[in-house]
């Protein structure tokens, strides 16, 4: 990692679930790490994020730098000011109060821009001038590499991909707004798809792969059945793939990325997801048969893309 600090560094990556915390050397490899739940409010994670970097810090004494990336608008000074999947986000001072607490340089970013961050750095976009990386989880987020750097916008705030409307009679958004991409392609809306195919009797194998009990439906039983060859959940995944597809068409459209990575839990089955949304972009992208076709792959560094990142960019931050 050329011109960064040669110290670890630790990546710490808060999610609607988990928050996870790795030692990353200046090679991006995985020294350690240490996972806890994601708890309620600001002071709570903050307790836990101390927790974890203690934990790390006790094998590693050595560590020169701690990176946070976190789903939410994040500023230029690395206050979270908003996270409609992290309730504790509402303009929380995360950089300025870990950097009190650790003694150590600290960088905040949003998690989608960590994870794009890794990957074009080492990962699937490595050598791209111009990329995307969009992470499919219980949302959607999304770092645009543009001339090589990371677009962030006026505000720190640019990459909220997962809310640009889709269809404005369609689901509400955990953010309020109806028919938002998010809503309509991300993990939680293939589990929400997967109870109303249940509900309108037409997905047996779905509702068998969740043990009979159709509230408990998530995006992982969606899963289960099609891996299993079931039709009813083979169909719904064709749609929800179609429905990522409409999304990154638009801002390919916009954005003209060489490589548009797809990272976060769902490409866990990327045989089962990846080629179908190919097929769907490739079928509707302006120009298909007049221009360079952006290759539309799997992220390669996987879960702990965004921990990497995060690492990456704090020992950056350090020259």
């Amino acid at each position: 990692m050329t011109g960064a600090a040669s110290g670890p560094a630790i990546g710490i990556d808060i999610g609607g679930t988990k928050i996870l915390g790795a030692v990353i050397d200046s090679h991006g490899t995985v020294l350690e790490e240490h996972r806890v739940p994601s708890p309620g409010g600001w002071n709570e994670i903050r307790a836990s994020v101390t927790e974890v970097v203690a934990q790390l810090r006790q094998r590693f004494p050595s560590v020169v730098a701690v990176g946070v990336g976190a789903a939410g608008m994040v500023t230029m000074e690395g206050t979270i000011q908003y996270s409609p999947n992290v309730l504790g986000f509402r303009s929380a001072p995360v950089r300025s109060e870990l950097e009190s607490a650790f003694g150590l340089t600290v960088t905040v970013d949003n998690d989608a821009n960590v994870a794009a961050y890794a990957e074009h750095r080492l990962g699937a976009a490595r050598g791209a001038t111009d990329a995307m990386v969009i992470t499919l989880g219980t949302g959607i987020g999304g770092g645009i590499i543009v001339g090589g750097k990371m677009l962030r916008g006026a505000h720190g705030f640019a990459g909220e991909v997962g809310h640009f409307q889709i269809d404005p009679d369609g689901p509400m958004c955990a953010c309020g707004e109806r028919g938002h991409w998010e809503a309509l392609a991300s993990g939680s809306a293939l589990g929400r798809m997967g109870r109303a195919a249940v509900a309108s009797g037409d997905a047996p194998n779905i509702l068998a792969a969740a043990d009979g009990n159709p509230d408990a439906i998530e995006g992982r039983h969606v899963s289960k059945a099609a891996r299993a060859g079931a039709p009813d959940a083979l169909t719904l995944i064709d749609h929800f793939c179609e429905n990522v597809a409409t999304g990154l068409v638009a801002l390919a459209n916009i954005f003209d990325p060489t490589v548009i990575a797809i990272a976060g839990g769902l490409v866990n089955d990327k045989e089962l997801f990846i080629e179908p949304i190919r097929v769907h972009f490739v079928g509707h992208i302006e120009g298909a048969d007049y221009r360079p076709i952006p290759a539309v792959v799997a992220a390669e560094l996987g879960e702990n893309a965004g921990v990497i990142g995060a690492a990456i960019m704090a020992l950056d931050a350090c020259n």
